[in-house]
């Protein structure tokens, strides 16, 4: 056991050696694709590339060279979705990252200054954390980012509705709206502005909503895109089925809020049993316990 721990170590350094080497080893591809991009903008770079830019690349490298399965990579696509990564590298830099974060636990609980015997349980499972970590932060923003839409939407119904009873069409308000909704919601509207950009490519109504919900992965967007596309194929009102709409989304929000608010209670348990509750105790018994003790003690020490 004494001798394996070095051996990993030794093997992990390696690795990490040989894959820093390669990340760090220029391609002629990205010199040439970066040098056409500098001559197409008509501006040539005075000063070299940032450390963020470098350290962005160098992940980008380790992603690729990381193992992986179509399902877990789809998986992964549709979170960083969520979270508001589109571009398409974003899911191997994301892989690099991973890597790297574990790597960089597995190294630090390897040397005495945390333990002072390191332990081949307690490294690997520092790697597994740190290979977890970054996979949890993403959820969790990608869980934060579909919070606030959720709570947009609405505010975003309602400009819909006024702009349809103001005669502009579906695709033109729902332009105006992501304009309008810069500032207070820019979540919402970047993906409505999205929505825009779509259609002007080519692509179908029906098509680009449902992309949308599929980005978002919202139940409420979700029924939302159901809602305009039924409009859309039965010829129904839109601003009317938009109002009706509005009012249930807003009905599920105060739903929403009941709920958080009853289980306010049932959270609340914890805490107090163990942190308000010990302290309550020694203030309130601590001095009796104290004088309890010494004129006890002396009356016992007296009967002996």
């Amino acid at each position: 056991m004494t001798l394996l721990l070095p051996l990993l170590a030794f093997i992990f350094v390696s690795l990490l050696v040989c894959g820093a080497a390669m990340a760090f080893t220029p391609r002629t591809s990205a010199i040439v694709e970066q040098r056409l991009v500098e001559i197409a903008s008509g501006m040539a770079a005075a000063e070299g590339p940032s450390f963020r830019q470098m350290l962005v690349a160098r992940l980008k490298r380790l992603g690729e060279m990381a193992p992986k399965s179509a399902a877990e990579t789809s998986k992964l696509q549709r979170k960083l979705l969520a979270a508001g990564y589109r571009r398409h590298e974003a899911i191997w830099i994301f892989l690099g990252l991973r890597i790297g974060v574990a790597f960089t636990f597995f190294m630090l609980t390897t040397l005495p200054l945390f333990f002072f015997r390191p332990n081949v349980l307690i490294s690997l499972g520092a790697a597994a954390l740190g290979y977890l970590l970054s996979s949890m932060a993403l959820g969790r923003k990608a869980q934060r980012r579909q919070h606030r839409i959720r709570l947009s939407l609405p505010d975003a119904l309602d400009l819909l509705v006024v702009s349809v009873e103001a005669g502009l069409g579906l695709d033109q308000a729902i332009q105006r709206v992501g304009d309008e909704l810069a500032f207070a919601h820019p979540d919402l509207s970047d993906e409505l502005r999205l929505i825009n950009l779509e259609l002007r490519a080519g692509v179908a109504r029906p098509d680009a909503l449902h992309n949308l919900a599929n980005r978002t992965g919202v139940d409420d967007v979700s029924s939302l895109v159901a809602m305009l596309v039924q409009t859309d194929k039965f010829g129904t009102s839109v601003a009317q089925s938009l109002r009706v709409h509005s009012e249930t989304l807003r009905t599920k929000r105060r739903q929403r809020a009941e709920e958080a608010a009853a289980k306010t209670g049932v959270k609340m348990v914890f805490p107090l049993v163990f942190c308000i509750f010990p302290a309550i105790w020694v203030v309130t018994i601590g001095p009796a316990a104290i004088k309890f003790v010494k004129v006890l003690f002396p009356l016992a020490q007296q009967t002996h």
